[in-house]
């Protein structure tokens, strides 16, 4: 819709080719329906990819405030949020896809829905797109704008790297980003539906190789929530490679180790009559205590607190604050909201979205090897690599 938009304003005669029966559907799915079009921390240490560089030019070129000025012109007023996000005041998604949608009419994009591509061939006079029922497009120029893999069911199931492997470009392994991290363990089942807040890290080889915190969700696969979908990629990246990569949680961070020790022996030393059970109720969510009290080897949770040995005092220590599982891997396509992996970044010009191989194809957005974090960042991107192939393609 951008590089349409974009392309248009400078004079190009522009069709749509769309796959669903309007266009735009995944933009109703973002920031949980409430649209996170840009975050205002916009840089390239935000992207991943072989080489996050490569979206530098994009980003500098059309940046945050250009969409900022870009929607406003549309009818956007912008509401920012904590860490930078940025949402319509409406607190709507439909409501960025309806002026985008009107600006597509208003500016005379030619919109086909329900017109699924089949191939994309080069010809004398340009290229001839085929669509699923036999009919064919001819174009000057033609921009590959066809999303990931993530949410399928939006319309975005990877056809277009097919498309771009016919036409002989490379396309990196692709997994799912920004998706729950799935770990072993027994007892997540028990503590579904709970939600702390905390810090999560990766651990590999004993290191911590990425960490964030925020609201983590249990669920009965393992974790979800923001900080969880911001570590995903790493851990899903090491999987990949064949390598062991486990989940650490802190769930009381806002204190140091020793501090939390001298807080709990005083605790249990002050419980009186409180079985070890009770004695955590005001500390942590209830429905984790048996479950933190057997992963720490503690036995006759009914036992009196004061009783407690100073080494379950340590052991029960290091699961509040250092609580460890290994990952068995990540949730699927249908749970990402994004695609890592994608179209060879050394076989596309960065200042122009252009193929290095085919003159007049262009590509943008998520087909891309180039992912952000979660919170408006790869909206931002589509905005920029959208704008800057639009751009391209009509000059």
């Amino acid at each position: 819709m951008m590089a349409a938009i974009t392309a248009r304003r400078l004079g190009a005669q522009v069709t749509i080719l769309e796959r669903n029966a309007r266009v735009g559907k995944k933009l109703l799915a973002t920031g949980n329906g409430r649209c996170n079009y840009t975050n205002i921390n916009i840089g390239i240490s935000c992207y991943h990819g072989a080489n996050p560089g490569f979206a530098r030019y994009a980003l500098t070129h059309f940046t945050v405030e250009d969409a900022l000025a870009f929607f406003k012109k549309l009818g956007i007023e912008p509401k920012v949020e904590e860490e930078g996000k940025v949402f319509p005041m409406s607190e709507q998604a439909s409501s960025v896809l309806d002026v985008m949608r009107y600006e597509l009419e208003e500016s005379g994009v030619n919109t086909v829905c329900e017109a699924l591509v089949k191939s994309i061939e080069p010809s004398k006079e340009g290229f001839l797109v085929e669509i699923d029922n036999g009919q064919v497009y001819k174009a000057d120029r033609v921009i590959l704008a066809a999303g990931g893999k993530a949410m399928p069911a939006s319309g975005s199931d990877g056809r277009g790297y097919d498309l771009a492997q016919q036409l002989g470009h490379r396309t990196t392994d692709i997994f799912p980003a920004l998706v729950q991290i799935m770990l072993e363990g027994p007892n997540f089942k028990r503590i579904e539906g709970v939600k702390i807040n905390g810090t999560a890290e990766i651990i590999h080889n004993n290191r911590s190789v990425a960490i964030d915190r925020g609201d983590i969700l249990f669920a009965n696969y393992g974790v979800s929530g923001p900080p969880i979908l911001q570590l995903s990629r790493k851990a899903a990246e090491l999987l990949r490679d064949m390598q062991e990569v486990y989940l650490k949680i802190n769930m009381l961070d806002s204190m140091s180790k020793e501090e939390l020790l001298g807080l709990l022996t005083r605790r249990l030393q002050n419980a009186g009559a409180k079985t070890i059970e009770f004695s955590l109720v005001g500390l942590i969510n209830k429905r984790l205590i048996p479950v933190v009290l057997m992963e720490a080897g503690i036995e006759k949770l009914k036992r009196r607190a004061v009783d407690m040995k100073a080494r379950e005092i340590d052991e029960l220590t290091r699961i509040l604050t250092d609580w460890r599982f290994k990952i068995r891997g990540t949730k699927g396509w249908n749970s990402a909201q994004v695609t890592a992996g994608g179209v060879d970044i050394s076989e596309i010009d960065p200042d122009t979205m252009e193929s290095r191989l085919i003159p007049g194809l262009y590509f943008c957005g998520e087909m891309i090897d180039i992912d952000g974090k979660c919170g408006g960042y790869n909206l931002q991107w589509a905005w920029s690599s959208g704008f800057v192939a639009g751009q391209s393609a009509a000059l």
